[in-house]
């Protein structure tokens, strides 16, 4: 049975911010002549990796609202050059629009349950167009 994380989305201030910022580092990757590949660095590594990599998907919290979620591809933990234990997180590099949740702020990530997982937006939604905070405020009254 899959199992998803969550996660704080640190620096981004929306979804296409965040999506331009995978963009950047892929593309800077293929400048440098590496195999272009989105992961996410963490110095925890989850237990349940089988669970996750059933179908799981790293969902994001942007601006105190789960906003994304990208699938996980694999994960892969190892020891950086100080010999602590690290973990990539890698993901497919397409992010998948959610129906906002607003998420308190936490340290680390999260297992989320799939059953507490916000579902994703249809392509072509009427909320497509809203700006940012007026999505964030419909969120915050429960009707995002």
């Amino acid at each position: 049975m899959a199992l998803h994380l969550l996660k704080l989305c640190v620096g981004a201030e929306s979804v296409e911010d965040q999506r331009d910022w995978t963009q950047r580092r892929l593309a800077m990757m293929q400048a440098a002549g590496q195999e272009p590949e989105q992961f996410h660095t963490t110095r925890m590594v989850p237990k349940q990796i089988a669970e996750l990599l059933d179908g799981g998907s790293l969902y994001w919290v942007i601006k105190g609202n789960i906003q994304a979620r990208q699938r996980f591809i694999d994960i892969r933990p190892f020891k950086d050059e100080d010999g602590i234990s690290r973990c990539h997180l890698v993901l497919e590099p397409v992010l998948h629009e959610t129906s906002w949740a607003p998420r308190r702020p936490f340290q680390g990530w999260r297992y989320l349950d799939p059953k507490d997982a916000p579902p994703d937006l249809a392509s072509g939604s009427e909320t497509d167009d809203l700006p940012p905070e007026l999505k964030r405020e419909l969120a915050g009254l429960g009707l995002l």
